[in-house]
């Protein structure tokens, strides 16, 4: 049995998410509050191996993705209004939080394959993956009604499909090495762009970017399923 929030959810309802994705360098953030008020919850290695969360973060019904699920009610991390059910990356312990630059030689490459199967009632719009630096997101990729895109702030968009519709399964790559940050939609290479960061990190699962203020409700939510996540860090001459 592994303990969330003060109380307890057994093995049995269902296989663990560690079973079907390569958890070991990931850290993962629920919408939930700890005993520590505003304080998200996250579950961290070697708890993360075994853990299920029947609402959150579970096997889908297929046993070959992992559910994502983030209700607009839920908690938020601190400096976000919204509420998320993502992964963070670690360093290859699993315990201390990765941070690197995107200058170098060094590859560093996040490719997963995705649906996002779910949006809010109202405010239609979740994100599936991320670059987040020592402030802020640096680049992230978003789902607003039927555009899926690139969101890079106030450096502008870069659509990824126009038309998405609702669980359809896409593969995603996005690559930073030498100052540039590239994305690749189902091997089509859609961004390449000059950006130079420090104490950056990979991000992967749903942040809803919905809450109650947006006149959704608490049982409202977004969903995302991942089948397959790998994170590299290549270094090369």
């Amino acid at each position: 049995m592994v303990a969330l929030s003060g109380f307890f959810i057994p093995a049995s309802l269902g296989e663990p998410p560690a079973k079907v994705l390569d958890l070991s360098r990931w850290m993962l953030t629920l919408p939930v509050d700890t005993d520590r008020r505003g304080s998200p919850d996250e579950i961290k290695q070697p708890v993360l191996a075994s853990f299920v969360d029947p609402d959150r973060f579970f096997v889908d019904e297929q046993r070959n993705g992992v559910v994502f699920r983030a209700h607009c009610g839920g908690k938020t991390t601190k400096g976000s209004r919204y509420p998320r059910c993502e992964l963070r990356e670690m360093n290859d312990d699993g315990k201390t939080r990765a941070s690197w630059e995107t200058q170098g030689s060094v590859i560093h490459t996040m490719t997963m394959r995705v649906a996002i199967t779910k949006t809010p009632r109202v405010k239609k719009h979740v994100v599936c993956a991320q670059i987040h630096d020592a402030s802020d997101d640096v680049m992230m990729v978003r789902l607003e009604g039927k555009k899926l895109f690139v969101e890079r702030n106030e450096t502008g968009d870069v659509m990824l499909d126009d038309a998405y519709e609702l669980g359809t399964s896409f593969d995603l790559k996005v690559q930073a090495r030498e100052g540039r940050i590239k994305v690749w939609y189902d091997s089509e290479l859609k961004l390449d762009w000059e950006a130079s960061r420090t104490g950056c990190y990979f991000k992967a699962g749903c942040y809803t970017q919905s809450n109650l203020s947006q006149n959704d409700t608490a049982d409202d939510y977004g969903e995302v399923v991942i089948s397959q996540l790998h994170v590299g860090h290549e270094s090369q001459p």
